[in-house]
C-alpha cells in the first residue's frame, strides 16, 4: 500500500449535507498521526475551503479511544536515530496545519472525545470551535519523553495569566474537560450521546453560515461541568509556576508543603530535566511572541536539535518502545542542564517553516 493509498484509509473525507468532515481513522493507534494522514488533512482543507457549498468543517476521531494521540513517535524516534530527515519534515508539514487551522477561514469545529494529547492538541486546540466530552483527556506530555510541548504548545499553554499552562506544560498531566476549558484549551462541554445530534445540526447550516451563527449552534448543546482539585489549587499554581527558573517552582512547591504542591513537586522531577528547562524557556519566550507562527518557527528549531540529543529516544524507548517507564536522563539532574546548551536549541533552523519573517 502506497503512502497516498494509506493516508486515504487513515484519514476519511467527506461531505454530510454542508458540512465537510475529516474523520482520523487510525484507532489502533489512538488515532496516532503520520506524515501522509498531515498531507491528507492540509488537502482536506483545501478543498472544503474552496468549495461555497461546504458551511463548516468537523474533526474527529474514529474509534472509542479518543481523537488522537499525538504524532506517532516510535516513528520520529526511529527517524531521529537514522539520521534521515523524515521527523523534521513531519514536523515542518504539522506546524503548517497547526498555523493554518488557527486561521481558516469556515468554522473549524473539533471534538476532543477521549485522547487528544500532543498533536491531537494541534489539530482541534487551534480551532474555532473545541467540543469536550465526559471521556476528554488532554494533555502536553512531551516532558516526559524526552521533548518539548510542540504543536504550538508554547504558544497554547503561556495565554493564561494563572500559569495553568506551565502547570500543563511541566507535568504533563492530563485533564478532564472541566480543566480542558478552564486552561484555554477548549470552549465547550457536551456529553458524548449528543454528538449525533451535533453532526445532524452542523450538516443542516446553510452554506456562507458564519462562525457566529455556528458558534451558537455548538454552544447550544453544552452542558455546565463541576470544578477540579486543579482549579481548587489555582491560586498554588499561580504563585509556584510564575517563576521563571525551574529549581524556583519547585522550591515554591515544596515551600507550599500541601499535598497538591508536593504531589505536583515530584512528577515534575521525574521528567528529563532538558526538557524541563528548555520547555519552560519557551513558555516564557511564547507569552512574548507575537503569533503562533513565531513560536511555532521556534518550537521547530528546538525539536530539530533537542532530538539529536539522548533524552528524546530515552523517553520514546521507556514510553513505547521497551514500555519500562524508567527513562535514564542525561544529565539526570535540574544541576547539571548547561544553560548554554539549552540556549542553543533556540537557535534559528537553517530552513525556516514559515519563513525568515515569521
Amino acid at each position: 500500500m502506497t503512502d497516498s493509498q494509506s493516508a486515504i484509509s487513515e484519514v476519511i473525507v467527506e461531505r454530510q449535507g454542508t458540512l465537510g468532515r475529516i474523520r482520523l481513522n487510525r484507532p489502533k493507534a489512538l488515532n496516532s498521526l503520520t506524515l501522509p494522514m498531515v498531507r491528507r488533512i492540509e488537502a482536506a482543507l483545501d478543498d472544503f475551503e474552496a468549495d461555497p457549498a461546504v458551511a463548516a468543517v468537523l474533526v474527529t476521531g474514529e474509534g472509542e479511544r479518543g481523537l488522537c494521540a499525538g504524532g506517532d513517535i516510535r516513528a520520529l524516534a526511529e527517524s531521529v536515530r537514522n539520521g534521515d530527515d523524515r521527523a523534521a519534515t513531519f514536523w515542518r508539514e504539522e506546524y503548517r496545519l497547526n498555523a493554518r487551522i488557527s486561521h481558516f477561514p469556515k468554522p473549524y469545529v473539533a471534538l476532543m472525545d477521549g485522547i487528544t494529547m500532543g498533536g491531537g492538541v494541534g489539530i482541534s486546540a487551534h480551532g474555532a470551535h473545541r467540543i469536550v466530552t465526559e471521556r476528554t483527556r488532554v494533555a502536553m506530555p512531551e516532558t516526559g519523553i524526552g521533548f518539548l510541548p510542540d504543536i504550538g504548545g508554547t504558544w497554547l499553554l503561556s495565554r493564561q495569566a494563572n500559569e495553568v499552562g506551565t502547570y500543563l506544560a511541566l507535568t504533563g498531566e492530563a485533564i478532564g474537560a472541566s480543566d480542558a476549558i478552564f486552561a484555554g484549551l477548549a470552549d465547550i462541554f457536551m456529553p458524548f450521546e449528543h454528538y449525533p445530534r451535533l453532526v445532524a445540526a452542523l450538516a443542516e447550516l446553510p452554506a456562507g453560515t458564519g462562525q457566529a451563527a455556528v458558534g451558537a449552534v455548538v454552544a447550544g448543546f453544552g452542558r455546565s461541568v463541576a470544578a477540579t482539585p486543579l482549579q481548587d489549587n489555582v491560586a498554588v499554581v499561580t504563585h509556584a509556576m510564575a517563576a521563571d527558573d525551574v529549581h524556583a517552582i519547585l522550591a515554591a512547591l515544596e515551600d507550599d508543603g500541601s499535598p497538591f504542591a508536593m504531589a505536583t513537586r515530584k512528577t515534575i522531577t521525574e521528567k528529563s530535566p532538558t526538557s524541563l528547562a528548555l520547555t519552560l524557556r519557551l513558555l516564557r519566550l511564547g507569552r512574548a511572541s507575537p503569533s503562533l507562527e513565531t513560536c511555532l518557527e521556534r518550537e521547530f528549531a528546538a525539536a530539530v536539535t533537542m532530538t539529536r540529543g539522548p533524552d528524546f529516544y530515552e523517553g520514546v524507548r521507556a514510553a513505547v518502545i521497551d514500555k519500562d517507564r524508567n527513562p535514564r536522563w542525561s544529565p539526570a539532574a535540574l544541576d547539571e542542564v548547561d544553560p548554554e546548551v539549552v540556549e542553543g536549541f533556540l537557535a534559528p533552523a537553517s530552513e525556516p517553516v514559515f519563513g525568515r519573517d515569521a
